[in-house]
């Protein structure tokens, strides 16, 4: 499947340069990240969240990290919830399931982001498949995120 075509129409539009990085198969962010040998914390992964009057809201994140929704909520003076995995699913159409690629503004959709994929060189993204990772650069990350808010809301996982 590789990068979706929305993503891909989107990232050029804005003229933001970026490269793909095929790897093998995984259900997760993290394994993503195993599977293509690239550190978890540079794998940024979206977090789809609803507020009580139905309004979506994108949260990307390091894959190696968790939401801390009250720290979230605290920041935006909003109540959130996850999304269903249905959805989800229905958001999200022309991606594989689990896959969404953390580019809030292609789906026309507010986005949030975490202050430590800010401190990073290199930032990888879904592309919309299980086999697929949009690879930008910090120059490039802070161009697709011009507009977008950023706060700390992650903890470290437990392992």
């Amino acid at each position: 499947m590789s990068i979706t075509a929305r993503v891909d129409d989107y990232l050029n539009a804005q003229d933001i340069l970026f490269n793909t990085v095929q790897h093998t198969h995984s259900n997760s962010s993290v394994g993503s990240a195993i599977a293509a040998q690239i550190p978890p914390m540079n794998i940024a992964k979206a977090v789809v969240l609803e507020d009580h009057e139905g309004r979506h809201l994108m949260a990307v994140l390091p894959a190696d990290r968790k939401i801390n929704l009250h720290k979230l909520e605290d920041s935006l003076d909003l109540t959130l919830h996850l999304v269903t995995e249905q959805k989800l699913y229905d958001m999200f159409k022309d991606c594989e399931q689990g896959a969404v690629p953390a580019v809030g503004q292609a789906y026309n959709m507010n986005a949030i982001y975490d202050e430590e994929l800010g401190r990073l060189k290199d930032i990888y993204l879904e592309a919309g498949d299980h086999e697929t990772l949009i690879h930008l650069n910090r120059e490039q990350f802070d161009k697709l995120m011009i507009n977008t808010m950023h706060s700390n809301f992650s903890s470290e996982e437990l392992h």
